[in-house]
């Protein structure tokens, strides 16, 4: 299952991904808006899709005008590892080396072709299984805990 969710900003893009999530055979769960309203806030619908992915462990994927906003709230959600990816090397990384389960990406600027890309490899990269990687991992995760987030 592959969530998502947007603002007023991310709207048009997440209408994108979302048919292309349906042509690459993906199970989707749109978590809004459903029609686009100028000016609504992107914590409304990133919040519900963080607290959808921490529950689950499927992953999400999410948009705003730069991405950063809708990151930022969705990583207030114990758990979640949201990544802004403007291009595919990132998207690799953000998978491989953080284990990212939320996709962010920044509707202003990308083409279709780059959010195609970039959403493919995001699909398509595992976890490394290297120990540096895991460590940082458990470090965020023990961090989250003891905090009581």
């Amino acid at each position: 299952m592959i969530y998502l969710a947007s603002d007023h900003g991310g709207f048009a893009l997440k209408k994108k991904v979302n048919t292309l999530l349906h042509s690459l055979n993906q199970s989707v769960k749109d978590l809004g808006p459903y029609r686009l309203v100028d000016g609504d806030d992107y914590p409304d619908y990133v919040l519900p899709l963080a607290q959808a992915v921490a529950a689950s462990g499927e992953r999400g994927i999410i948009s705003c005008r730069n991405g950063q906003g809708a990151a930022i709230a969705a990583n207030k959600v114990p758990g979640i590892r949201a990544a802004v990816c403007w291009d595919v090397t990132c998207a690799i990384s953000a998978r491989t080396d953080d284990n990212s389960n939320i996709l962010s990406l920044p509707a202003d600027y990308l083409t279709d072709e780059v959010i195609t890309e970039i959403v493919k490899a995001w699909l398509a990269t595992p976890f490394s299984t290297d120990a540096r990687h895991i460590r940082r991992i458990n470090k965020i995760t023990t961090y989250e805990q003891s905090e009581g987030k």
